[in-house]
């Protein structure tokens, strides 16, 4: 898996030829997703994606086996909440790196949240999921969600050695499923897949993206 970091400037040089679709909440609709509530905010924005993003995330857990499903834990996320996101880690980069150089701290802080700029989940275009079991128990993918790169010695990235054979095993079912399904993984972090945003059109070979930054309905 190429891994190409989202402040890279291929990214951001990919055009946004913004579609218009709507974000739709995923626990809606003819199959609704089950999405977990860690992340949940008052609104319920974190359970909005794209319209064929949803799809296609219910096109991939029909690939699944033997009664498992996806788990949804963050699909949208409003560019303000990104912004905190992303200056909060920088902030622990820089302490705990004085010597790194301002550019060396954005590529490490984007391994593990986007720059605002080209976030994907801000575009309605990326999703943070897992595996569960049918009784609705999580599998074992070698790391807790949003496990950061220090914190985890480097055992969040996608194709980590550090894990258990059935941790591995488990993240290669989710990825093939969702990457049939046409979604793109982010090597840095097993549970981000994205489908219509610049990274993934760049990792695709696509002209330009789908979707750029947008609002709820309302916001």
């Amino acid at each position: 898996m190429s891994m190409i970091v989202m402040s890279d400037p291929r990214v951001a040089a990919i055009p946004v030829r913004e579609c218009g679709e709507p974000l739709v909440d995923v626990r809606t609709g003819p199959v609704p997703l089950l999405v977990d509530d860690r992340r949940s905010d008052p609104d319920g924005a974190f359970a909005n994606l794209r319209e064929r993003v949803r799809d296609q995330l219910v096109a991939a857990q029909d690939r699944l086996p033997g009664g498992l499903r996806l788990l949804v834990v963050e699909g949208y996320r409003p560019l303000e909440l990104q912004t905190q996101y992303f200056e909060r880690y920088t902030r622990r980069l820089r302490s705990e790196h004085p010597r790194w150089t301002g550019q060396q701290v954005r590529d490490a802080a984007s391994r593990y949240v986007s720059p605002p700029e080209i976030a994907p989940h801000s575009a309605g275009a990326a999703v943070d999921l897992t595996l569960v079991d049918a009784d609705g128990r999580e599998l074992d993918m070698g790391t807790a969600m949003n496990a950061t790169p220090e914190d985890s010695d480097g055992a969040c990235f996608a194709d980590a050695t550090n894990i258990p054979a059935a941790a591995k095993a488990n993240r290669a079912v989710l990825t093939t499923a969702l990457t049939d399904a046409g979604l793109q993984p982010y090597p840095f972090e097993w549970w981000h897949f994205s489908l219509g945003d610049r990274y993934w059109a760049l990792m695709q070979g696509r002209p330009a993206a789908l979707y750029g930054p947008t609002t709820r309905p309302g916001n």
